[in-house]
């Protein structure tokens, strides 16, 4: 009579071990990147009250507000959090959005000190805001909505 194999062979197990590290070497790099991508969606959050603000102006007054104050908003940085340093109001009504704190990760580049400027645009002919999107650096691409990209 032959004795019944009981558990796994050294080889099966490193076979095991080594599907699982490939695996999680192809999983990290797009977990990163996930990461980063809900930094920068944190910041067009944030953006959504000074979009408000910049359509109630241009109503009320026929004109695009230049500063956070003239659209009814707090001072930049007090429009913050931890991966946004700041939301700004400009000439024409832009809103800008600067990152920072979002950390680089993978030798990716990181989005700190990259902007995001929110352009309205209000030639519908029914007096609805368009909003363009635009990124400070193709590096920094991947990152943001496909309605952002270069």
């Amino acid at each position: 009579m032959s004795a019944v194999q009981k558990g796994f062979t050294l080889i099966e197990l490193m076979i095991v071990v080594a599907i699982i590290g490939i695996l999680a070497a192809i999983a990290m790099p797009a977990y990163q990147d996930y990461t980063v991508r809900s930094k920068v969606t944190e910041g067009l959050n944030l953006a959504a009250a000074s979009k408000l603000a910049v359509a109630e102006t241009l109503a009320a007054n026929g004109q695009f507000p230049t500063t956070n104050a003239e659209a009814g908003l707090p001072p930049a940085t007090d429009i913050a959090s931890k991966y946004v340093k700041s939301v700004s109001v400009g000439a024409k009504g832009v809103i800008t959005i600067t990152y920072g704190n979002t950390g680089k990760m993978g030798g990716n580049p990181s989005m700190d000190t990259a902007t995001i400027a929110l352009e309205p645009d209000d030639t519908t002919s029914k007096g609805a805001l368009r909003w363009t999107c635009k990124i400070d650096d193709i590096a920094k691409n991947k990152y943001v909505p496909a309605e952002c990209r270069i």
